[in-house]
């Protein structure tokens, strides 16, 4: 079974602002491009949206979510968050160590669902290193940050 690769970035002006997200999707030897925005948000939101759109493109593909899945970000926040601190938030219900609400929990309780669902392999890259699958997701975000200004 071939693997699918994806890359994502999310990102705003200002912060909180304008923001965008960014996926590639490369399956079966073909790239595909995603990407959407908002008027005001976090640039965490928008790395943990473009995670949760890239990934429910593969739930929602036939054939796709039982191949293994390498998920590239350039999101210490997500990558960390989803593959470590989540648990220790679930069992405090959702709390940090701190004892306070985690931010973002809504996004983390739909991320959580998907990844539980799939094989993921969680990737981290360096944003802005000349990557080329992470530079046109950061292209895509920019379009739709400047869509939604």
């Amino acid at each position: 079974m071939s693997e699918i690769v994806i890359y994502t970035d999310g990102g705003c002006s200002g912060n909180p602002g304008p923001g965008g997200w960014g996926v590639v999707v490369i399956a079966d030897s073909q790239a595909r491009q995603l990407s959407g925005g908002e008027h005001e948000t976090t640039n965490n939101r928008m790395e943990l949206t473009a995670a949760i759109q890239a990934l429910s493109i593969i739930k929602n593909t036939p054939g796709f979510s039982e191949r293994p899945i390498t998920l590239n970000i350039d999101s210490q926040y997500v990558k960390n968050g989803i593959t470590v601190w989540i648990k220790g938030w679930k069992a405090k219900g959702w709390r940090t160590a701190d004892k306070k609400p985690v931010k973002n929990q809504d996004l983390w309780v739909q991320l959580d669902a998907l990844n539980s669902s799939l094989n993921v392999q969680w990737n981290w890259v360096k944003g802005h290193a000349g990557i080329q699958y992470n530079e046109i997701c950061d292209q895509l975000c920019q379009e739709e940050i400047k869509k939604h200004r």
